[in-house]
């Protein structure tokens, strides 16, 4: 007996999509419970015919509940709900931005993707904020500015970009507040409320918020070893019609993956045929602490396709908030316009200390060491991991940035683990907060760049007692099980 469905209204003069419609009503359906975890939805050809569509269009639509997982087929038996996507499809605003610590002040934290604050030059920073404040430049610095920012440093960023080719001759400069208000600013000038923006799975959570909180669908791509996987990427630029895609080439937050150098030049190829605009989150970047640099996509990128994201947050002072965009001259206009409206310009003393700490060659001097310590940190954590994770978890190995993705052997759930982590005085981030269109419960991100190589050695071997103690506890009560009857 075919299985039967809740009622489907499809609406063959709509601009969405039918496979959109169709997924949609059966996400709803699911979620409301009038489709039941484990109940099998009909053939493809079946309801097809039922609902007067091609068998491509219901496959389409399995294939993106499948991708969020709401879906589970099985060759020969068909396809099952597979539960309920309400925690991970709920808007971001709505969800908390990390666990609540409760550990005491002794405490490890590997939460927080932030720099080494004892790392900071304090006496070189001082000396810069003095130069600057004892400038003739002071009084117009402190007045009113440009909203597109402190002309000096636009003009040494841009001439920067250029020397490493990230910048055409066509291309402009707009200097903002960190690398969240250039998100910001773009969903505002480029998506509209239900537009499509498609984004690495799992991801920054800042950034699906962002645009989410704007009424925008966002769509996640599995993240493997070599960042975005480019035949699911493919496969959602056909289905999704996004009108952007944001990726992290670099050390993506959370994962600390990168794509290879043949891998970005298929996804800039795949991109301009679906002609999507590129968003190349390169905040990362400069924290490479071994092997070759790879050219950006903005350098790789020879069609104008690219809009390119950078901050000082990363590399020197996070609390200062400047970051910068730079893309095509008409682009930059229009995201400049956004900006004044929104706060007429950002903080120019932080731009003029922020240029003259750069200018003055002190940026590159620290940037120096950040590397040196960096490599130090990350060659503790890979270390680290190998020896106290237990056996069948798996670890990104990158080269560089500020963070490590782990996958707990399974039953484990690193959500359900951090309390009794943060009991061991040890914390972390599990996965679901990174979700975007499915959770790995298994999933956990690890933030080393902030901690010295001793604490990150102790942090994980507290998170390795925990974790080994779960998992040892899972297969005594699995040997205990009573085994089948054999007849």
């Amino acid at each position: 007996m075919s299985p039967m469905l809740p009622a489907i209204q499809l609406d063959s003069n709509s601009e969405m999509p039918l496979y959109r419609q169709l997924s949609q009503q059966l996400k709803a359906h699911i979620q409301s419970g009038r489709l039941a975890h484990g109940e099998r939805l009909p053939a493809t050809r079946e309801l097809a015919g039922s609902l007067g569509l091609n068998r491509a269009t219901v496959a389409a639509a399995y294939e993106i509940l499948e991708g969020e997982g709401l879906l589970k087929g099985h060759v020969g038996r068909g396809s099952f709900v597979n539960g309920s996507a309400v925690a991970v499809n709920e808007p971001l605003s709505a969800a908390p931005a990390g666990p609540t610590l409760a550990m005491p002040p002794t405490g490890i934290s590997f939460a927080s993707s932030r720099p080494a604050a004892a790392l900071f030059p304090m006496e070189e920073f001082r000396e810069t904020c003095q130069q600057v404040l004892g400038s003739a430049e002071l009084p117009n610095i402190l007045q009113l500015g440009s909203p597109a920012g402190y002309p000096a440093l636009r003009r040494y960023l841009l001439e920067e970009a250029r020397g490493r080719r990230d910048a055409a001759a066509a291309d402009d400069i707009l200097i903002t507040s960190g690398c969240q208000q250039a998100l910001d600013l773009l969903q505002r000038v480029l998506v509209g409320p239900g537009d499509t923006v498609l984004m690495e799975d799992p991801v920054y959570p800042g950034l699906r918020a962002v645009f989410a909180s704007a009424g925008a669908r966002v769509s996640g791509v599995r993240m493997g070893a070599d960042g975005i996987d480019l035949g699911g990427l493919e496969g959602a630029l056909r289905r999704e019609r996004p009108k952007l895609l944001v990726v992290t080439p670099n050390f993506q937050n959370p994962t600390g993956a990168s794509l290879p150098m043949e891998a970005r030049t298929r996804l800039l190829e795949m991109a301009a045929t679906a002609g999507v605009l590129v968003v190349e989150n390169d905040i990362y970047g400069s924290l490479r602490y071994r092997g070759q640099a790879l050219p950006s996509l903005k350098a790789l990128d020879g069609r104008g396709n690219v809009v390119q994201l950078g901050s000082f947050s990363k590399i020197a002072f996070p609390g200062l908030r400047v970051g910068w965009v730079i893309a095509d001259a008409a682009l930059i206009a229009r995201l400049t316009e956004a900006k004044q409206w929104c706060d007429l310009h950002s903080d120019q003393l932080s731009q003029a200390i922020l240029y003259r700490f750069a200018e003055s060659g002190r940026l590159a001097a620290h940037a120096e060491r950040i590397r040196g310590e960096g490599l130090v940190r990350l060659e503790a954590a890979l270390e680290a991991c190998a020896a106290e994770l237990p056996p069948g978890s798996t670890f990104t190995r990158p080269d560089g940035g500020m963070s490590l993705w782990v996958r707990l052997p399974e039953p484990l759930d690193a959500g359900e683990l951090l309390p009794r982590a943060e009991r061991a005085g040890v914390n972390y981030l599990p996965g679901k907060y990174f979700a975007v269109s499915r959770t790995e419960t298994a999933g956990l991100r690890l933030c080393f760049a902030g901690l010295p190589p001793e604490e990150i050695r102790e942090g994980l071997s507290r998170l390795g007692d925990v974790f080994h103690d779960e998992f040892e506890r899972v297969r005594a009560a699995r040997r205990q099980e009573p085994a089948p009857a054999l007849v």
